[in-house]
C-alpha cells in the first residue's frame, strides 16, 4: 500500500514537473531552466562571482607587453583594522586593495583567491562600457554624447525613442520600459542574464518616458549602449575593449566577458567581465588621472571628468556609468557591482580602494550605498593615518 502511494506521488510529481517545463517553453520562459541549472543546482540562490564557467565567454586579449603595478615603499606594512577584518570576513571579501599615489599600498586575498583570480565584475562593467563610449567618440565612430540611438539602431527612430541619445543610455535616463528586478525569475533582468539572444530582448523594449530628463537605473540602458558601440565600431565589444584599453594599459592577464550564447555572440554589456582586482583597478586609475595611463592619453580628459560628476541635480549619486559619493566630504567616484564589487576613486587624495567578494551589506537609509561601502573607505583612511 505504501509503495503504491509512493509510486503514485512520484508519478504525479514527474507529470507536474514536465507540465511546468512545457509551460515555460510555451510562454517563452524557458531561459529560467538555465537559471535553475546555473544557480540552484550549484548550491546558490543568486548569481555569484564564479558563475562565468557556466556561460559562453569571449576572451579579452592582453598585449605582448605588460605594465607592472608599482609597489609602494610601505606595501603591506600596516595591518588591516579590526573593523575591516570583521566586515571582510562577514561578507566574504576575496580581494582588498588600497592604492596610494598610483602604487599598491595594501593588498590582501582570502578564501583561496589571489591577485590572478578571475571573478565576475557584475555592474562594474557599466563603467567600462562608458569608457568604451568615450573611446568610440574619441575615435570618431560616434559623434558625441548627444547622438541619437536611432542612428545605430533603427528600432529607436520613432516617437520618444527618437529623442534618446547615447548619453542618455550611459547616464541612466533612457526612459525604457525595463523592470530592474533581481528577485523575480520572470523579470526582464533575469531574462537578459540567461536568454540566448539578448539582442532580440533589447530590441523589444520601448521608450515610455521622456529620455534625458530623469535618472532611473536600468541595466537595459547599458546593454543597448553596448549594442550601439558594437554597431558604430563594427567590432565585438571584447575586441574593442582589448584594442582600446586591455592592450594599451598593459593588463597582466586576459579577461573574459560572458556572452548570451555562442550562437548569438553578444556580450552582456551591463555586467559580467571576469578579471582580477589589479586589472579592474586600472580603470579607476584611468578616470582618476583624467584619461591618462602610463603617459598616454587614452580618453579625453573632459570626458573622464564629466563621467564622474552628477548629470542631474536631483540625482547626485550618478554620472555617466559611475556612481558618486561625498562620504567624508570627499569627491568620490565608484565602479560598483551588485555583490559589493568596488573600485573607489578619491582623486583629491590620490587614493583608490578595490574590493571584490561574495556578498554586500544592507543599504543605509537615505543613501545609495550599502553599509560596507562606507566601512571600506573609513577603515582605509584609518590604515593610511596609522602609517604616518
Amino acid at each position: 500500500m505504501i509503495k503504491r502511494v509512493l509510486r503514485f506521488l512520484l508519478k504525479a510529481f514527474l507529470i507536474i514537473l514536465l507540465l511546468c517545463i512545457a509551460l515555460l517553453y510555451i510562454f517563452d520562459y524557458d531561459y529560467i531552466l538555465k537559471g535553475v541549472r546555473v544557480v540552484y543546482m550549484t548550491g546558490h540562490t543568486t548569481a555569484y562571482i564564479d558563475d562565468h564557467s557556466y556561460f559562453d565567454n569571449r576572451t579579452i586579449e592582453k598585449g605582448n607587453s605588460t605594465i607592472a603595478w608599482p609597489i609602494h615603499s610601505e606595501y603591506n606594512k600596516i595591518a588591516a583594522t579590526d573593523r575591516l577584518n570583521v566586515i571582510n570576513k562577514k561578507l566574504g571579501t576575496v580581494a582588498f586593495m588600497i592604492v596610494k599615489n598610483d602604487s599598491i599600498w595594501y593588498e590582501n586575498y582570502a578564501d583561496g583567491y589571489s591577485k590572478n583570480s578571475k571573478t565576475n565584475s557584475f555592474s562594474m562593467a557599466k563603467s567600462i562600457i562608458t569608457a568604451l563610449l568615450g573611446k568610440a567618440i574619441m575615435d570618431g565612430h560616434i559623434q558625441s554624447l548627444d547622438q541619437p540611438v536611432g542612428d545605430f539602431l533603427p528600432e529607436f527612430s520613432d516617437g520618444l525613442a527618437a529623442k534618446t541619445t547615447v548619453g542618455d543610455l550611459s547616464s541612466m535616463s533612457s526612459g525604457l520600459n525595463w523592470d530592474e528586478s533581481y528577485t523575480s525569475p520572470f523579470s526582464i533582468t533575469a531574462r537578459a542574464y540567461y536568454d540566448p539572444n539578448i539582442r532580440d530582448v533589447m530590441l523589444g523594449l520601448k521608450v515610455v518616458d521622456e529620455p534625458g530628463k530623469i535618472y532611473k537605473y536600468l541595466s537595459g540602458s547599458t546593454q543597448l549602449l553596448g549594442m550601439v558601440i558594437e554597431k558604430a565600431t563594427e567590432r565585438r565589444l571584447s575586441t574593442y575593449l582589448s584594442e582600446s584599453f586591455w592592450k594599451p594599459m598593459g593588463m597582466q592577464h586576459e579577461a573574459i566577458w560572458q556572452l548570451d550564447s555562442k550562437e548569438s555572440g553578444m556580450e552582456k554589456a551591463y555586467c559580467c567581465i571576469a578579471s582580477n582586482a589589479r586589472d579592474f583597478a586600472r580603470f579607476g586609475m584611468l578616470f582618476k588621472n583624467k584619461g591618462i595611463f602610463a603617459g598616454e592619453q587614452l580618453l579625453p580628459a573632459e570626458f573622464t571628468e564629466l563621467a564622474i560628476k552628477p548629470r542631474f541635480d536631483d540625482a547626485p549619486m550618478y554620472g555617466y556609468g559611475f556612481w558618486i559619493s561625498n562620504h567624508l566630504d570627499k569627491k568620490i567616484f565608484v565602479m560598483r557591482g551588485i555583490l559589493g564589487q568596488y573600485v573607489i576613486g578619491i582623486p583629491e587624495d590620490n587614493i583608490m580602494i578595490v574590493r571584490l567578494g561574495h556578498n554586500r551589506g544592507q543599504f543605509v537609509v537615505g543613501e545609495s550605498f550599502t553599509e560596507d561601502f562606507f566601512v571600506y573607505i573609513e577603515e582605509a583612511y584609518k590604515m593610511l593615518e596609522n602609517a604616518q
